[in-house]
């Protein structure tokens, strides 16, 4: 993976690291909570020979921006300014965790964006009851405060009308 390169999409800075050909077709790969791009390096290694691999720090994680405000909407609309701003038409997404559920929100709200969707243990679009966290102490790679979207992944806001 090369270093962490910094783009502004959707009014904040998003993190990334980028590998493989420019040729090859683009790939994005989207983390889980309280993750990074780094998770995926040895997946975006493997992954780079056939592939233009994009790993995207999320809002709140790593070093993108932390701007306190954390939605699932908001991360699918990160992502789609993240695709707008390096002139990406269409990509394969493989989200984990959180990060499916963003790739899933993204694929419900431009499908057309999204070449193949491939999704690890993604967050469920059901309700159900966040489990109490406790902040661990000490330094974090990641806002505490984007632990709330543990709660709102199972229960996301329904997509509002584009113009």
């Amino acid at each position: 993976m090369t270093d962490v390169r910094l783009v502004r999409a959707g009014g904040i800075r998003l993190a990334y690291r980028e590998s493989g050909p420019a040729s090859a077709p683009p790939l994005l790969l989207l983390h889980a909570l309280g993750e990074n791009s780094t998770d995926w390096d040895r997946v975006a290694a493997a992954l780079a020979d056939s592939w233009h691999v994009y790993a995207l720090d999320l809002r709140g994680h790593g070093r993108s921006d932390w701007p306190g405000t954390y939605t699932l909407a908001l991360l699918r609309d990160d992502v789609l300014a993240f695709l707008d701003a390096l002139k990406l038409p269409q990509v394969t997404v493989i989200g984990h965790s959180m990060g499916g559920a963003a790739a899933y929100l993204v694929a419900m709200r431009q499908p057309e964006r999204v070449r193949r969707l491939v999704l690890e243990e993604p967050a469920p679009p059901w309700p159900r009851v966040p489990p109490s966290q406790v902040r661990p102490p000490g330094p974090l790679p990641f806002d505490w405060a984007v632990t709330v979207l543990s709660a709102e992944a199972s229960d996301p806001q329904p997509p509002r009308a584009t113009a």
